[in-house]
């Protein structure tokens, strides 16, 4: 089990981080003590803490240089929301003047899938809570959609891409939303899902995508070019002190949070 049988197998958890390179082994070739880096571990977990060791290439794992125009704070926010977003966003082609929904923008990964979204040129619909819808509109929603006021689907309108970041949404409501040649994306399926969606790509035109993303450290670095330039940015909704993880935790999966929730030492 990934996560062990009786008890968890990594004690320390936590993915995401930033900080300096304390030091440097004697074939690491990427990195210098000194450099500022932020990154994922992906399933190796260990972030929550004051020091981690990294390989310099590790399967799984993403690092890269941090920005220089963002705090460390900023940095940590971005890898697995900014990736998770890039990958399964890429999956759905060019995006160039299309119609893009995205269900649970105000979140983690929908925050950066918004702003990835306008930089490749789609017209954005957001989809998330009413109090999130402000901030939708301030990161480049074009629209959004207030789902307890309203159902996206029965507005009569059709997309090019719809990405389900939480994965409660009616699957066959969704597929009959796409246009022809459409890709729904699922960020968060259940099992029953993909195996709907996999008989639906096979039978029809419409694609569903469903995976896990690779974290890549070329992938980090675009991301870092995109922040870079001012063209994303993460949003941050709370900070905590190491020492309050689990009211972090708490505050996450309550649902309210909008974009991300930052631990710091």
């Amino acid at each position: 089990m990934l996560m062990g049988l009786t008890k968890p197998r990594r004690k320390i958890l936590g993915q995401e981080l930033s900080g300096d390179v304390e030091a440097v082994g004697p074939e690491v070739s990427l990195f210098r003590e000194g450099d500022q880096v932020f990154g994922t571990t992906g399933f190796g977990f260990g972030a929550y803490a004051e020091y981690i060791c990294l390989p310099e290439k590790a399967r799984g794992a993403a690092l890269a240089i941090k920005p220089t125009n963002v705090t460390y704070e900023e940095a940590a926010a971005v890898p697995t929301g900014g990736l998770e977003a890039l990958h399964f966003l890429r999956r759905a082609g060019s995006l160039s003047g299309r119609k893009v929904l995205i269900i649970g923008a105000g979140g983690g990964i929908g925050t950066f899938a918004v702003q990835l979204a306008k930089c490749f040129g789609a017209q954005v619909t957001g989809v998330d809570s009413p109090g999130k819808l402000d901030l939708l509109r301030s990161i480049g929603a074009d629209r959004v959609i207030d789902y307890t006021r309203e159902d996206f689907t029965q507005r009569g309108e059709t997309y090019d891409v719809i990405f389900d970041v939480v994965g409660k949404s009616s699957f066959s409501s969704c597929v009959a939303a796409l246009n022809d040649h459409g890709h729904y994306l699922l960020g968060n399926p259940r099992l029953s899902t993909m195996v709907r969606g996999w008989w639906a790509s096979m039978r029809g035109k419409k694609r569903v995508v469903f995976g896990a993303a690779a974290q890549k450290s070329e992938d980090l670095a675009f991301l870092r070019g995109l922040l870079e330039t001012g063209r994303i940015r993460p949003v941050i909704d709370r900070r905590f002190p190491l020492e309050q993880i689990p009211e972090a935790h708490r505050y996450l999966e309550s649902g309210f949070a909008k974009g991300r929730v930052v631990i710091f030492l």
